[in-house]
């Protein structure tokens, strides 16, 4: 007889709806902030746009990490695969194109700016810009309580990492305001300037992402499966671990997947059992996620 058992389904259901959720309101954010950056022709606006479209790829690397996982690691989509390998290169040249058309129009509008002729885009701020503005501040810090709240309870690494990007974009989105409000003084160069400034962070932000997301969908053993078979087989109740496989990064996350036969003594305790073991392997080698396959053990076989 035989029970399998993927402790972590739920917790990746879980996860899943809310990246699916961040990415949805995050992408709505996004197009709010273009038409707005557009009507009112703001560089810092536009510029702090390509932050939000930083967030909405984080947060479309981590549902892509996390649908992964619905497959057998063997049978996986991870690795680097067309469709990440795409998107990264689609939003690399999009980010390069953007980012150099506006560095060039704000050093002209600076240009202007100091020589005391008028902006060749004057920035038309308004109260109801601020105010739609401070919306969409207060809707990025719902999706940062939302993502921190998933990442304690559900203890996953991409919502830690996503709540990170909604920080940030909600700091920027503030920034911005600030600037708006400067040019309703008639600061215009604080539009400008923090348009440069938010160019420049947005190439920085950009390799941060990269660099944490696509490691985790290197194709490789990242625990040795004897390790993983010591760690479990300690765990009073286990009498056999095979077919165990791991990817991922350790020390940043890693995906395991391991079959264990219970002891039939011990086949009301199955969840305690696979708890103990997911506590002992991640206090060896930090964040981890397990998917595991348990059987019972029949005491004639």
């Amino acid at each position: 007889m035989q029970l399998w058992v993927n402790e972590g389904k739920k917790s990746n259901r879980a996860t899943c709806l809310i990246l699916f959720t961040a990415l949805s309101l995050t992408f709505l954010v996004l197009s709010v902030k273009v038409f707005a950056a557009w009507t009112t022709r703001s560089l810092s606006l536009m510029a702090e746009s390509l932050h939000t479209l930083l967030a909405t790829f984080s947060a479309l690397l981590g549902l892509l990490t996390m649908t992964a996982q619905n497959f057998p690691i063997r049978e996986s989509v991870y690795s680097h695969g067309k469709r990440e390998t795409f998107l990264t290169l689609l939003l690399t040249a999009f980010l390069s194109i953007a980012g150099v058309k506006l560095l060039e129009t704000a050093t002209q509008q600076w240009k202007f700016a100091v020589e005391g002729e008028s902006l060749i885009f004057p920035v038309r701020v308004s109260l109801p810009l601020i105010q739609l503005l401070g919306i969409l501040v207060a809707t990025s810090l719902g999706l940062l309580l939302l993502c921190m709240w998933g990442a304690r309870v559900l203890r996953n690494s991409i919502l830690r990492i996503h709540a990170l990007q909604q920080l940030k974009d909600a700091g920027l989105t503030v920034l911005v305001v600030v600037a708006l409000v400067g040019v309703w003084w008639d600061l215009v160069w604080l539009d400008v300037s923090l348009a440069v400034v938010l160019v420049l962070l947005t190439a920085v932000n950009f390799w941060q992402i990269v660099n944490w997301h696509l490691p985790l969908l290197v194709q490789q053993t990242a625990i040795a499966p004897e390790m993983l078979a010591k760690i479990a087989s300690q765990v009073r109740g286990v009498t056999h671990c095979y077919r165990i496989q791991s990817q991922g990064i350790v020390g940043r996350l890693v995906y395991i997947q391991m079959h264990i036969v219970i002891h039939p003594e011990f086949a009301e305790a199955i969840a305690d059992i696979a708890e103990r073991i997911e506590e002992d392997i991640q206090m060896h080698y930090g964040p981890i996620q397990v998917t595991f396959y348990i059987e019972k053990n029949s005491i004639n076989g």
